[in-house]
């Protein structure tokens, strides 16, 4: 049976309190955040909105790929919900007002290998430019 892994950035506003978390259920998850189910950072500092996130296959790769995330500075994480989220637009919106959930955002959707690549090219980019 297909286990899908899902990574996550939520945030309590635009350019807020950001959060990076792991689930294999993000509708579930997603719904426990907003409804302050668990105690927690999230709960404490109201950090609710889903303004990024990415699917796979492989729960070792979701974790990696977060531990990425969370190691990174907050601007590059600004940056990359800013390339396929500039709004801040909260991704739950609509299938949490609808019961029902597909799990895409705007065709920007990478496996988490090709996303822990991309990771690592803009990081390096990123050193080159400095």
């Amino acid at each position: 049976m297909l286990k899908l892994a899902y990574v996550y950035i939520l945030a309590s506003k635009k350019n807020g309190t950001l959060y990076t978390g792991m689930t294999n259920n993000l509708e579930r998850r997603i719904y426990e955040h907003k409804h302050h189910l668990l105690d927690g950072f999230t709960k404490k500092y109201d950090v609710t909105r889903l303004v990024w996130f990415t699917q796979g296959e492989d729960i070792r790769a979701a974790i990696t790929l977060e531990k990425k995330i969370k190691n990174r500075s907050r601007q590059w994480k600004i940056d990359l919900i800013e390339k396929t989220n500039p709004r801040w637009n909260d991704l739950a919106t609509s299938w949490l007002d609808s019961g029902s959930c597909d799990c895409a955002q705007d065709d920007a959707l990478c496996t988490m290998q090709d996303d822990a690549l991309c990771i690592m090219q803009n990081a390096e980019s990123k050193k080159e430019e400095e």
